[in-house]
């Protein structure tokens, strides 16, 4: 499995601060996924979008992973350019990440994460904080080979198929 990491920040791309959640994403699915890029960009709509539409079409990534930006902050804007380049939504998952996250701090409310999928690629918007990005991961890693198999076309294991072809 290819990843791809963007983190979403003003500061981090200003070299303000260090990005801490981004190399997270990286050593958490390094067991499991190659990185093939990580990059920090600005709170841009369109140069978020720019970067998941390259990440996908070009370097071709099974997953792409933001982190920040998808708060309730006026300069939030990663769940808006994520759904400018995703075809179909996948709900399910940052419903998941909302759900689990609500037992630890119901400031998960707040979060305004989509995922979603653009050619045979999934984008995840994650929160910003090193924590909530830990256990983000945590609730979606046993789903996660499957969503890139059968993004691949690989559905002989959907749906109750198990080995049988269709």
């Amino acid at each position: 499995m290819v990843i791809s990491v963007v983190t979403v920040s003003d500061r981090c791309s200003k070299k303000l601060c260090d990005d801490k959640s981004g190399p997270l994403i990286t050593e958490l699915l390094s067991g499991i996924a190659q990185t093939a890029e990580y990059v920090i960009v600005p709170d841009e709509k369109e140069i978020i979008s720019s970067e998941l539409i390259r990440l996908a079409d070009e370097v071709k990534s099974d997953i792409i992973f933001t982190t920040g930006g998808t708060g309730f902050a006026p300069r939030d804007v990663t769940p808006e350019a994520t759904k400018a380049v995703i075809v179909k939504e996948a709900p399910g998952i940052s419903e998941a990440i909302r759900q689990k996250s609500l037992e630890i701090t119901p400031k998960a409310m707040l979060s305004r994460a989509v995922s979603g999928i653009r050619g045979k690629t999934l984008i995840i918007n994650l929160p910003g904080s090193p924590k909530a990005v830990s256990e983000s991961i945590e609730i979606i890693l046993p789903v996660l080979e499957h969503a890139v198999e059968t993004l691949q076309g690989n559905t002989l294991n959907c749906g109750g198929n198990y080995g049988k072809s269709l």
